[in-house]
């Protein structure tokens, strides 16, 4: 099945002429309509073919070659999900590259949302000593924290420190009032903060 990658072109087919297909992208379409078919072999060589386009397409993006291997599973779970909408009159590479761009703008969506849980989760801890950092500022470390908030703290959180959202906004949104709202940070913070530090639960 690897033998397929030789053929394989960088370029994005979405760049050529409408109605106009290259040659490895014709073969995909074909790949495609024989398992919309039931063709399982066909389905397999397909997946194998269009793999290293899109991880070097989601490379380019996301510049982490981790991310990029999950926005290509992620892309090649929803192919798998909603291959018999495609439609095998009309080329196959417009049809993936418009799934792969959703797969990865959620992934650089999950990759700032956990820039900003660091950046919370150092605000959180202060001064805490260098020999903690790596678990401190775990992303996982802070998303089970957050997890052991009451819903009221995990949003005002949520609101106030990753969505970045103003006391006037946060208020408005939620219904409750500035000064409740400045309540639940505050008991929040010190409740990231222990959890945090003390590290995770046996």
């Amino acid at each position: 099945m690897t033998g397929e990658r030789s053929n394989l072109r960088l370029v994005a087919p979405a760049q050529h002429t409408e109605g106009e297909q290259t040659n490895y992208e014709l073969d995909w379409s074909i790949m495609m309509a024989r398992a919309q078919s039931g063709d399982g072999d066909a389905y397999r060589r397909l997946l194998t073919a269009v793999a290293p386009y899109l991880r070097a397409r989601a490379l380019a993006r996301l510049g982490s070659p981790e991310e990029a291997e999950d926005a290509v599973q992620d892309t090649l779970i929803t192919v798998h999900e909603v291959r018999q909408s495609y439609d095998p009159g009309r080329p196959f590479g417009p049809w993936l590259v418009a799934i792969a761009n959703r797969r990865v703008a959620d992934r650089l969506r999950r990759m700032r949302r956990r820039h900003k849980l660091s950046e919370a989760a150092a605000d959180v801890v202060g001064n805490a000593p260098r020999r903690q950092d790596k678990t401190v500022l775990d992303n996982r470390a802070l998303e089970a924290a957050l997890d052991d908030l009451t819903p009221e703290q995990a949003q005002a959180i949520r609101l106030l420190r990753l969505e970045e959202q103003s006391l006037a906004d946060a208020a408005a949104q939620t219904g409750r009032s500035i000064g409740a709202l400045k309540a639940a940070t505050h008991r929040a913070l010190k409740a990231l903060r222990r959890r945090l530090l003390e590290g995770p639960r046996p």
